[in-house]
């Protein structure tokens, strides 16, 4: 099936939109396009490109909010020839500022509204109105192979996603349209998107599962349909999201399924499971009534590597089969095949196997090795996952083989969160655990400062460094300053007693009937038990007490600066609702300074008569 298939991003959308031109493709609020329109927009832009010196193996950064207008340019890049490097509005300046230094781009693409650190690199301004004219001029038809700067092939680059770095800076992967191919007629086989039906694009475009949502839809004739950040939080927004645009097609982390009602969303569509272990009750809550897969694939592969379902014994939680194209060998130290039923390291071969890390030659060498069980010259990736193949040739993802682990279905080195923490100059060792599982995981760091740190190095003070210098999902929820940390005989770190302590921290936290905010808030009477709140006040509190895992919180905290972050703010909304009655607007959350704050709107946002109050 796959010979007969076009080899590139841009081949095969072409061929879609031929075949629908009129159907819908992308879908952002009041914003819509067709197939027709997305194709002639991108071909304009992509001419555009091409004068900008964009072609094959050529990197454009590209830096556009959630909108129908970031579909366009990540289309017309690679109608163009060249590949993205996406910027993730939302990061921090630091980390934006590191990927344009160590990726390198020939040009940057962004959005007026998106400010970016200064750096020596040409950019256009894709909303500028002078732009927009310019692009206008250019003809909207198909951009010819005589237009290019030279013919692109299926091994040219389509992208570089950056991940989480073990030596203490991200790596970006390079990926080539070389999977593509297999890519779509795994989509196509298994779950068999048509057009009319609708794909939700849930994940940042700086993952590749942002990648995985954009060919589900626009490569087989489906409907895009784009949120913003706040509409897709998981719970109560995700659920209206899903029921409102009329989903079909969703891919979402178990964090995400783990804390957003069922019912109601996708009847009779398909929902897969990736980027964290699959547990049997989100089989049990997801599987009936829908179709339900599980995936697998780091981001050294074209999105993934195998599949398991349609799912529906809870205690499946296979990782499945390779998909077209792909392998998966299960070995053991010295390279060799395990049997059936024996754990083993997964490695990973087939069409869709990334080039390697940008300028990383070194680690390249190290995690891409040559494949003995492939044809001369092909290479396997060590995954560093272990796992196990069953009976029926399904496979089992059994936990990862070093240091890097999974948090709210975000892939993280607890050596870069280190590393950055290290950076402060007073701290002299840190390091990092993590305690939970799915929504309740969390990292949290540890650190002892030089000698004669003074003011300014506290657990907050450096909690606030990481936050200017990492993503979200990557900031501990807590820092904790000791006086030194506990080491193991042989002078190691011991991170067992380190986690033992934060989940007894946890725990203490959680449970302490008599904890109550360090200051009381004015009109909320001191000494109240956090267990058995009665006012607004006293849910709110107590909620984020119990969420952040805290021993007190203070009118004057701001939530994210204690600990909290995007999954944290939707779980409180939701406990608010039920526990108050009152539904807060999330941009509301996001917006307050502090908690007190919080609680003004809390009775701002109460429609109930004074008398029905708690």
């Amino acid at each position: 099936m796959t010979g007969t298939l076009p080899a590139s991003v841009p081949e095969l959308f072409a061929a879609v939109a031929a075949r629908v031109p009129d159907a819908p493709a992308v879908v952002h609020k009041d914003t819509g396009l067709s197939y027709r329109q997305l194709d002639e927009q991108a071909n304009r832009l992509a001419r555009e490109l091409i004068r900008h010196g964009v072609g094959p193996d050529r990197l454009v950064a590209v830096a556009v909010p959630r909108s129908a207008q970031l579909v366009v340019v990540l289309l017309a890049v690679l109608k163009a020839g060249g590949a993205y490097l996406p910027l993730d509005p939302r990061y921090p300046a630091a980390r934006l500022s590191y990927l344009v230094d160590d990726a390198a781009p020939v040009l940057l693409v962004r959005a007026g509204e998106v400010a970016l650190p200064a750096a020596d690199l040409p950019e256009v301004v894709v909303d500028d109105p002078e732009f927009t004219a310019r692009c206008a001029r250019h003809s909207g038809a198909a951009v010819t192979a005589d237009e290019l700067r030279r013919p692109l092939r299926p091994d040219h680059l389509m992208y570089v996603i950056y991940t989480s770095g073990s030596t203490g800076s991200p790596k970006g992967v390079l990926v080539s349209h070389e999977g593509v191919r297999d890519l779509v007629a795994t989509q196509t086989e298994r779950f068999g998107p048509a057009p009319g039906e609708r794909v939700l694009q849930w994940a940042s475009v700086s993952f590749d599962a942002f990648f995985w949502d954009l060919t589900l839809a626009l490569l087989s004739g489906a409907t895009l349909v784009m949120a913003d950040a706040d509409d897709l939080l998981p719970g109560e927004n995700l659920h209206e999201t899903l029921v409102k645009y009329d989903i079909t097609h969703a891919v979402l982390p178990p964090v995400a399924l783990s804390i957003t009602d069922s019912d109601g969303v996708l009847p009779g569509g398909t929902i897969m499971s990736t980027g964290d272990a699959c547990t049997p009750t989100l089989i049990a809550k997801w599987a009936p009534g829908r179709r339900m897969f599980n995936g697998y694939g780091p981001t050294e592969v074209t999105v993934g590597v195998s599949i398991a379902g349609p799912v529906e014994d809870p205690s499946d939680t296979a990782i499945g089969r390779p998909w077209t194209g792909g392998r998966v060998h299960v070995l053991d130290e010295r390279l060799r095949p395990v049997p059936d039923g024996e754990e083993g390291e997964l490695y990973l071969a087939g069409s869709g196997l990334a080039r390697g890390y940008l300028n990383r030659p070194g680690l390249t060498a190290t995690r891409f090795v040559p494949d003995p069980f492939g044809p001369p010259g092909t290479r396997m990736y060590r995954s560093g996952d272990r796992g196990w193949r069953g009976p029926a040739g399904e496979l089992h993802f059994a936990g990862r083989a070093d240091d890097q682990v999974k948090v709210r279905g975000f892939r993280i080195e607890l050596g870069e969160i280190e590393a950055c923490l290290t950076g402060h100059p007073a701290v002299q060792i840190a390091a990092c655990v993590v305690t939970g599982a799915l929504a309740d995981a969390r990292v949290v760091a540890f650190a002892t400062l030089r000698p004669g740190a003074g003011a300014g190095a506290g657990s907050g003070e450096l909690r606030e460094f990481l936050v200017a210098r990492l993503p979200e999902h990557m900031v501990p929820a807590r820092v904790t300053v000791l006086p030194v940390l506990p080491t193991l005989s042989n002078g190691k770190i011991d991170r067992r007693a380190l986690r033992g302590r934060a989940d007894a921290d946890r725990t203490r936290a959680t449970a302490d009937p008599a904890a109550t905010p360090a200051t009381a808030p004015a009109g909320v009477p001191t000494g109240v038990p956090a267990a058995v709140p009665h006012s607004h006040e006293e849910v709110l509190y107590a909620t984020v007490r119990e969420l952040l895992a805290l021993d007190s919180v203070d009118p004057g905290d701001n939530l994210f600066r204690i600990g909290g972050n995007s999954v944290v703010a939707a779980r409180l909304v939701s406990v608010l609702r039920r526990k108050t009655g009152v539904r807060l607007p999330m941009r509301a959350v996001f917006e307050a300074e502090t908690l007190a704050g919080l609680a003004r709107l809390l009775h701002e946002h109460d429609t109930t008569a004074p008398g029905e109050r708690r």
